[in-house]
């Protein structure tokens, strides 16, 4: 994974960790400007983004008619987070 990209003001790392904010709609329009300057720029984060875009719509297919406990999605959210951190450790 680079750490390019940095002439947006957004590298790899912080596009990744911020995905689900700006899928959801919850980042605010500096941020999100930034984030989807580096998509536009980045096939890898790109990929990444449309893999999470597609896998956030199955489950709002499946569960949309349930509502999820408050606490599952900091759990999805924390393991999302240590996933990403390990990947960048690992060097994938």
């Amino acid at each position: 994974m680079t750490t390019g990209h940095e002439g947006h003001g957004t590298d790899c790392t912080e596009a990744l960790l911020r995905l689900y904010e700006f899928l959801d709609g919850e980042i605010g329009p500096e941020d999100g400007a930034k984030i989807q300057a580096h998509l536009d720029e980045c096939e890898r984060c790109l990929r990444q983004y449309r893999m999470d875009q597609t896998l956030k719509e199955l489950v709002r297919r499946a569960c949309g008619c349930e509502p999820a406990p408050p606490t599952l999605r900091m759990t999805i959210m924390s393991r999302i987070t240590t996933i990403h951190v390990e990947r960048r450790i690992l060097g994938d």
